[in-house]
């Protein structure tokens, strides 16, 4: 197992993160538990601020808070000079009452309700991020009601196919986000954007999907957006002052991943919005980024306890642990490939191939096949890397499962900072 950030295993063989042992953490807050490396968000987020300050452009980085949120997490993202991107009213809530400056945070999403928008208002988010037509209309209606302008993007479509997963595919023709380049939606929105009294245009936005390795696409993106933006600026005079890409930076899940380098990548994107500017004569906008999983992938461990050992011989070996579906989605959902270990026997040599099942009731639920592990023993600890985005924030109560703990750790301590949720819990609101 390739172990991230403080992650280390112990003369004695067992799996330690931020000089906390992995038996330590699940004696002291249970199983399921999510376990995240908090120097290593740290890290993430300053090596994103290095590389564009060297870049010498004017820019922004804003956490997408979809990928894991919760008030510690916030603050954490405040302390790290990081904006933010939420796309619902729970996660705007989340944010606010976390103390977070509502001035750095973009609201999102492609069905954005009058309630939320009303929410923002009242709290004075500092961009809404346009998504459709009829969205134009009802932001600057709100926005009028309430004596004041929204600064806002409009977010496009480039027609650019991203090599990732059709589910996380999102700056294709076909996708439900954004308005369309090629067939004249996006200029219609912001010819009406720009029409409207009290919305204040900065620029446009773009994403073309998520775990994406290399530039080829947000560069090919970059080269359409940037050809349209002069064209557009010839007809009605508009300068975008604001280019927000986006993020989907892809992180190492296993071997096979080949993690490209967030400095190779910013760079290259930086050196493309320089020359692409200066071929079609634009001055250079704002660079805004949103990374999500590229600051807390790989700093997110999941750790369970090991309950039935089934060998099906001939047919396949399996380990199933106490949790599931319900706290890892993605096997399920995307096919998503992780790598495991006993924590408890970091050392010990693999003798066979399991697969690692959950608890839940669907044949489905598997967090991954046909790793190579010891012969798991009822008690082990089993630990799943790089699960720190869209493992929490896509957690759910499927089977009356409580949602698990989070702790943080770091400088050998350990802080809860999300409770494990208990059976009252469960019922809790119900009549």
């Amino acid at each position: 197992m390739h172990l991230n950030g403080t992650a280390r295993v112990t003369p004695q063989g067992v799996l330690d993160i931020g000089g906390v042992s992995a038996p330590e953490l699940a004696g002291r807050f249970g199983t399921p538990l999510y376990v995240y490396d908090e120097g290593l968000i740290r890290e993430q987020c300053r090596r994103f601020h290095r590389t564009l300050a060297a870049s010498g452009l004017d820019y922004q980085v804003s956490y997408a808070s979809k990928a894991f949120t919760c008030l510690a997490l916030v603050r954490l993202m405040a302390a790290e000079h990081m904006g933010l991107d939420v796309v619902s009213g729970g996660e705007l809530y989340t944010a606010l009452s976390a103390g977070f400056d509502p001035a750095r945070i973009h609201l999102h999403g492609n069905n954005k309700t009058v309630a939320e928008l009303r929410q923002a208002l009242d709290a004075g988010v500092g961009c809404y991020v346009v998504d459709s037509l009829d969205e134009v209309a009802r932001l600057n209606a709100l926005a009028g009601e309430y004596g004041t302008w929204a600064r806002c993007l409009l977010r496009v479509t480039p027609g650019v196919s991203a090599h990732t997963h059709d589910f996380i595919q999102t700056g294709a023709a076909d996708s439900k986000f954004g308005l369309n380049l090629a067939n004249g939606q996006a200029e219609t929105a912001l010819r009406a954007m720009l029409d409207a009294p009290h919305l204040d245009v900065l620029g446009v936005h773009f994403h073309i999907g998520s775990q994406i390795f290399g530039t080829d696409g947000t560069r090919a993106a970059l080269d359409r957006i940037l050809n349209w933006l002069a064209g557009l600026r010839e007809q009605t005079g508009f300068t975008a002052r604001v280019l927000n890409i986006g993020g989907g930076f892809g992180i190492r899940y296993t071997a096979a991943d080949q993690s490209y380098p967030i400095e190779d990548a910013l760079t290259e994107i930086a050196g493309a919005l320089r020359a692409g500017t200066q071929t079609h004569g634009l001055p250079l906008p704002q660079l805004w980024l949103e990374p999500g999983r590229s600051v807390v992938g790989e700093a997110g461990w999941t750790l369970y306890e090991v309950g039935t050992v089934k060998e099906i011989p001939g047919v396949r070996n399996y380990v199933s642990v106490d949790g599931g579906m319900s706290d890892h989605i993605r096997t399920a959902l995307y096919g998503a490939n992780y790598e495991v270990a006993l924590a408890n026997r970091m050392n010990d040599a693999p003798q066979a191939e399991y697969t690692v099942a959950g608890k839940l009731c669907e044949s489905g639920d598997v967090i991954a096949r046909d790793k190579p592990l010891p012969h798991p023993q009822r008690g082990d600890l089993l630990a799943v890397s790089c699960t720190g985005a869209y493992h929490f924030s896509m957690s759910s109560r499927y089977n009356q499962m409580p949602r698990p703990a989070v702790v943080f750790v770091g400088g050998g301590e350990a802080r809860e900072v999300v409770r494990r949720e208990s059976w009252a819990d469960l019922v809790r609101g119900q009549e």
